[in-house]
């Protein structure tokens, strides 16, 4: 009998190929960068699973290319690399690895609202160019976190943990989001969070954070009208996905002082940033890390690994999308 075909596209964590070896696949594992687009539909053609990630794109025409493919296996909480309903309308599975990435994630939100707001970037490098002669009273002020107003837009897994931090720096939430989500009014009570309007929240604000996903009704649902509503003062972070942001008005924002500043883990044509973004000093920018840990990627990989194993086996897998 015939090995079941397995492709990875790109190199994962070891602890998920070391489960997809153990089942005795002919696995084929791509290399440390994504595959060019042409040789990616070539890999594809005869495998029973494609375990991919955020940068494959995975629509009509590589739907096509993989024909016979049972599930695609996304390495990512979002999915917005996927045409679920394309994958549907040709009976294959597409599972993603929620839940695992949740606090670390979180947790890098907090690092750039923390980073940008006391200028940390900045401060680092006044200190390795030699710049620091002494303590002064108005040397590189930020800008307060304890107390503040955190806007949370999306109050899916991500937000709701940021609140949760939040919380700890007594800070007044309120939170933005059009899709219904389970047991809100419970966290709503706990957290003290208030649910507002998007104008509302971009007004009343000193933090404006993103946790939505990228679907169409979320593409540049951040751009130049709405940042002319935020506070001049208001520090604006994203490690959801770079489209959410119109990146171009973004940065006439920050260079005209419409916001203080903005922290982004993300961008809207990655790997490229929008002209102008890396001159500006009142911002932090990290290559999409926000499930960067040891440990995150471990789980990521196993649960990806895992959602392609029940498929195949004829099983449900632990994290459907479709």
């Amino acid at each position: 009998m015939a090995k079941e075909k397995v492709l990875v596209t790109r190199k994962i964590p070891q602890a998920g190929i070391e489960l997809l070896r153990a089942q005795d696949y002919d696995l084929v594992i791509g290399g440390d960068e994504p595959m060019p687009r042409a040789e990616l539909l070539r890999a594809f053609a005869g495998q029973d699973a494609i375990l991919c990630l955020l940068h494959d794109a995975i629509d009509e025409e590589a739907i096509e290319a993989a024909n016979g493919v049972r599930v695609f296996s996304n390495l990512a909480v979002g999915f917005n690399n996927i045409d679920t309903e394309a994958c549907k309308a040709h009976g294959i599975r597409v599972t993603n690895t929620p839940d695992v990435l949740t606090d670390a994630t979180a947790d890098l939100a907090w690092t750039l609202l923390l980073a940008t707001a006391r200028r940390v970037v900045e401060c680092d490098k006044f200190m390795r160019e030699g710049n620091y002669h002494g303590w002064g009273p108005l040397m590189l002020l930020g800008a307060d976190v304890t107390g503040q107003t955190i806007g949370i837009i999306g109050a899916g897994r991500i937000g709701r943990v940021v609140a949760e931090r939040a919380k700890g720096f007594r800070m007044r939430i309120l939170y933005h989001d059009e899709i219904a989500q389970p047991h809100v009014g419970e966290w709503e009570k706990e957290m003290g969070a208030q649910h507002v309007s998007l104008d509302t929240l971009l007004a009343e604000s000193d933090f404006v954070t993103v946790h939505c996903p990228l679907i169409p009704e979320t593409t540049h649902l951040i751009g130049a009208p709405e940042l002319k509503k935020m506070k001049k003062s208001a520090i604006l972070i994203n490690d959801a996905r770079g489209p959410i942001i119109d990146e171009a008005a973004l940065v006439e924002a920050l260079k005209n002082g419409e916001i203080a500043g903005a922290g982004l883990d993300v961008f809207e044509n990655e790997p490229e940033m929008a002209p102008g973004l890396a001159e500006l000093e009142n911002t932090v920018l990290l290559p999409h890390l926000g499930s960067a840990t040891h440990n995150t990627r471990d789980d990521m990989a196993t649960l990806a690994a895992n959602n392609l194993i029940a498929v195949l086996n004829g099983e449900e897998p632990p994290a459907p999308v479709v």
